[in-house]
Order: structure tokens, then C-alpha cells, then sequence
């Protein structure tokens, strides 16, 4: 492959979190409060769960799924809401609309709401990401490789996380710059195609660089 026809630049990122004046007790006041906090604590709580848990993620992959399981203790609702993938929704609100849904949906099946007993309350909370650049601008297949291989974890988020999930970038960033800039459809194709969700950023990382790898031997026959 040639040089690039504009470079591809490595962002990470902070993450500044903010507590909001809502909270549950118990699972009909977390559907109650899912109903009415701001779009991006829904967010936070579903797609931003994977920058808290870099290393890896627990079985639920959700703040509201580890919270049921964990303090109220309703193993039930946890599996369903587990499934709920943030992925799959074009919208926040749509993510939301579902989320509601699947506790409401929950609740007509119990003959009382599971509530904290012995565990914490549920806190909403959003953040504000602040993007930093990591490293200098690449312009070749093997120098994104090269830098994929060694950036910090928040990169991985950035570009196929917060790209996607909320900024409307719904190729991310690296399947974009690399079908864009260097030409290569087929494995934009197949980094586009990952699934993302109840993995690591670690594994992400792997998996594209698996694929960068077949590219390159590729070409190099």
C-alpha cells in the first residue's frame, strides 16, 4: 500500500466525570430515573463502561446489569439487561426506550420491587471527555500498526467507541481513514465489522491488529 493521502492521527483521552442529582433505591426508581437523565449518562453508564473496566470486563457489561447483581441482587433482571447491547442502537434514546423497557417488562413478573437491602444506591452519573493526542501523525499500514501496537488503551476507545457510539462516526475512525486514505475497502471492511461489546479494549486492540497483520503479509506476497 502507498502513503496515506492524509495522516491518521492517535487521540486518547480523560475522562472527567460529573455526579447527577438522581439515584435508586431500588429497581422501579432505576427505571424511573432512566426515563429522565440526560442522554449522556445513559452513555456513560452503557458504552463508557468499557474505558472504567480497560483490562477487562465483568460478565454484565453495563453499570445498571453489575449494580442489579451486585447491591439488589436480582439476578434475573442483571442477565436480561446484560444483553441489552449498546451497540446495536442508533440512538441513545433508542438505547434508553430499551433499557426502560426491559426493567418495566421485568417488573410486571415480580409481586414486589427488588430493592438495596445490604448493598449501595444507584448514582447516575455523565462525563466529559477531554481528547489528547498520543504520538505523531502516521501515514502508512505498518506505521498505524507500529503505533496501534504500543498507544495507550483510551486511543482504542476514542476511535471505536466514542467515534461511533457518540459522535456519528459509525465506521470509526480507523476503518475510516484506513478505506479513505489508504484504499484498503476489504479490511475496513473487517475492522468495522468488530463487535466490541462485552470484550476488553485490550482485546479489540488484538483483534485489529490481527487483522492489520493478514493485510500486511498479504501484501508482502
Amino acid at each position: 500500500m502507498d502513503r496515506a493521502a492524509y495522516p491518521f492521527q492517535f487521540v486518547g483521552c480523560v475522562e472527567l466525570r460529573q455526579t447527577l442529582d438522581r439515584r435508586a433505591l431500588d429497581e422501579r426508581e432505576l427505571m424511573e430515573r432512566l426515563e429522565e437523565v440526560p442522554a449522556d449518562s445513559i452513555f456513560y453508564h452503557t458504552h463508557g463502561y468499557f474505558l472504567r473496566h480497560r483490562p477487562f470486563t465483568t460478565a454484565y457489561g453495563n453499570d445498571f446489569a453489575t449494580w442489579v447483581t451486585v447491591h439488589v441482587r436480582d439476578q434475573a433482571l442483571a442477565e436480561r439487561l446484560a444483553v441489552v447491547n449498546p451497540f446495536d442502537f442508533a440512538t441513545l434514546d433508542e438505547l434508553r426506550e430499551e433499557l426502560v423497557s426491559t426493567v418495566d417488562d421485568h417488573l410486571t413478573s415480580r409481586s414486589s420491587v427488588p430493592r438495596v437491602e445490604f448493598g449501595d444506591a444507584f448514582f447516575f452519573q455523565q462525563s466529559h471527555i477531554v481528547e489528547v493526542q498520543l504520538g505523531p501523525p502516521v501515514t502508512t499500514l505498518a506505521e498505524f500498526r507500529a503505533a496501534l501496537s504500543d498507544v495507550d488503551q483510551s486511543a482504542i476507545y476514542v476511535h471505536m467507541v466514542e467515534a461511533r457510539a457518540r459522535l456519528g462516526r459509525v465506521a470509526g475512525d480507523f476503518a475510516e481513514w484506513i478505506r479513505t486514505s489508504l484504499g484498503a475497502p476489504e479490511l475496513a471492511e473487517q475492522i468495522q465489522r468488530l463487535d466490541t461489546y462485552m470484550t476488553s479494549l485490550e482485546r479489540v486492540r488484538a483483534r485489529i491488529l490481527s487483522l492489520v497483520d493478514a493485510a500486511l503479509d498479504a501484501e508482502a506476497r
